[in-house]
Parts: structure tokens; sequence; C-alpha cells
């Protein structure tokens, strides 16, 4: 059986040891594939990995000894789901392996925009020019008593949740019609207006849906509390990025930490990129916070757990 990575880049540095995939058949893997590759990279392959290459309808039509595909994350949208299922060829996915980094990040971005710790520890000149023994150039926001909103509860917003209650925040949820979930029930559900209007924090922990996307938009900021901050370490099409930037030029908010944006790797003309925001109090970190070396290495043994299950005949992990 040959198994390929397309892109094994996207899951170690060097540091990751794939000896589990080559202990169970011909495994290979590639560092980066272009589009214009994956046909000629997956001809006689049977398994194929993948973290963002996509593969569409036309792949996967395409390659007649393709029996599985391995999505080496959470999301599955590179994958036309449907022309596997037409195919009865499973794609498995991994969940749950980045949580603890991922909760970890948003609290370190928190911090960050909270305390202004990014700005203070790199103006190393400023310090000794000071006419007192502090510098009060940039306020600093303690976060005790104020309200965290978090939009998704599952294992990574409640993760986050915790850390937030130990900072003496006040967690809310914005309730979503027909949620099945009923985790953390002493926790409240607001509605949209009451939860966009009280919150001093709001942060995003949901999957990207075609409901959901462009959740954060400009009247949605507009009825956020003056002052608040937004994070966003979930998927960047959830925030209309034009309308964020308009946010923390005119200061209605106070700041905004994202690991996410709508396009990745962005154009380097991405409006949250442009120069005077930094000044805006906005972070924003290249989609790091699941990439731990405990977090990877959780993700590969996931990816080895789903090919031994299919192997075995009983497919773990099932997305289609």
């Amino acid at each position: 059986m040959k198994i390929t990575f397309l892109d094994s880049s996207t899951l170690t540095r060097g540091d990751i040891d794939f000896t589990p995939l080559e202990a169970l058949s011909t495994f290979t893997h590639h560092e980066h594939t272009a589009p214009s590759e994956v046909a000629e990279r997956c001809g006689e392959v049977e398994v194929i990995l993948t973290n963002k290459v996509v593969l569409d309808s036309e792949i996967i039509e395409s390659l007649p000894d393709l029996k599985l595909i391995l999505v080496c994350a959470t999301g599955v949208n590179v994958v036309d789901l449907e022309a596997a299922r037409a195919r009865g060829i499973p794609v498995c996915n991994v969940a749950g392996y980045s949580t603890p980094s991922v909760a970890q990040h948003a609290a370190a971005l928190l911090l960050a925009l909270a305390t202004k710790v990014h700005r203070l520890a790199t103006e190393h000149d400023a310090w000794p020019r000071s006419p007192i023994f502090t510098r009060l150039t940039h306020p600093v926001t303690e976060l005790s008593g104020k309200a965290c909103g978090i939009v998704g509860l599952g294992a990574i917003g409640s993760a986050f949740a915790i850390i937030t209650e130990a900072l003496g925040m006040k967690v809310q949820i914005l309730a979503r019609e027909d949620s099945p979930n009923t985790s953390r029930p002493e926790l409240p559900r607001l509605a949209a207006r009451e939860f966009f209007a009280t919150s001093d924090v709001i942060s995003l922990h949901c999957p990207l849906t075609a409901e959901n996307e462009g959740m954060i938009d400009g009247d949605t900021l507009a009825a956020m509390k003056p002052g608040a901050l937004l994070l966003n370490v979930s998927r960047g099409p959830l925030v209309d990025e034009l309308a964020l930037a308009g946010a923390l030029r005119s200061g209605h908010l106070a700041g905004a930490g994202l690991d996410v944006l709508s396009v990745e790797p962005p154009p380097a003309d991405h409006p949250l990129l442009a120069a005077d925001l930094g000044d805006k109090n906005l972070i924003i970190t290249p989609h790091t916070a699941w990439l731990s070396l405990q977090s990877r290495q959780r993700l590969l043994a996931g990816v080895v757990d789903n090919l031994k299950n299919w192997l075995a005949g009983t497919p773990s992990n099932r997305v289609a």
C-alpha cells in the first residue's frame, strides 16, 4: 500500500517522527504540493494525507487507486466530501489534539492586549528617558470583574472559560437557537443583543459555517461595548476584516487579538496589516495557536490511529 503526505511542512519542522507511518506501509511525504502537482504525486497512491492541499472532485475522480483520505486537521473543507462519498472513499479527521495549546494562545493574546506587554517590551529606548521610575504611556486594563463573552462552548471555548474564570472574569455565552450543547449549564446564555452589548471581551471559538460566516461585521462591532476587546483563534472568515479595521481606527474597540485571517498567508496589502493599525492595539499571529510540539504529536498519533483502524475495517473519526 502506498501512502503520501502532500504537505508535511505543515506538521513538522524536523521534530516529528514519521516512523509510525513508515512502519505501516510505503510512506512518502512532500513538504509542499502545488495544485498542479497533486495528480502526478497521487497517481498510484491508495492513502492521501493532507492538511491544506485541496482535494476537489476532479482530483478525487481522477485517482483510481485512492481508497482513503486522512485530513491532518479538524476542518475538512479542503476535501470535496460529496465526491469522496460518491466513490465510497472514507475521509477521516483528527479533533481535540490542539485544545490546550489554542486555549493557552487565546489567553496570551488577551493578557497582552490588556497589559500592553507587547508594546512595552519592545520600547527599550523609552524607559531610560522617563522622568519617573515607570512609564504611564500605555493604559493597562485589569481583567478581574470584567465580562468575557465566549462564542462556541466546545472543548477550546470551555478550556478558555476556565482560564478567564481563574483571572476573575465573569463568563457568558452567546446563545444559539436549538444548540445541543448543555456543558457548563450554570453559565448564562445571552441573546445576541445583550451578549455583544455587555461583554468586555469577546472570544470566538466556533467552527466556520454558512450561517456564521462574517458574523462579526459592521453591525455586530457597532453593537459591542465601547472599549471591548475581540479575540479570534478559530476561523478568519468569521470576521469582516474591513469592518474590524474601521472599528479599531475609530477607537470603538480597544484592541483585537487574531491568530487567523480570511486568507492565509495573507497578501501584503491585507487591510489588517496596514501600518497605522500597529498603534491600535492589534496583535496578529500567523495561525500558530495550535502548533506546540505536544499538539502536533497528538495530531500525528490521531492520524496513525485513523489509518490503523481503517486497515482493521473499523474507520474512526469518519466525516464522509
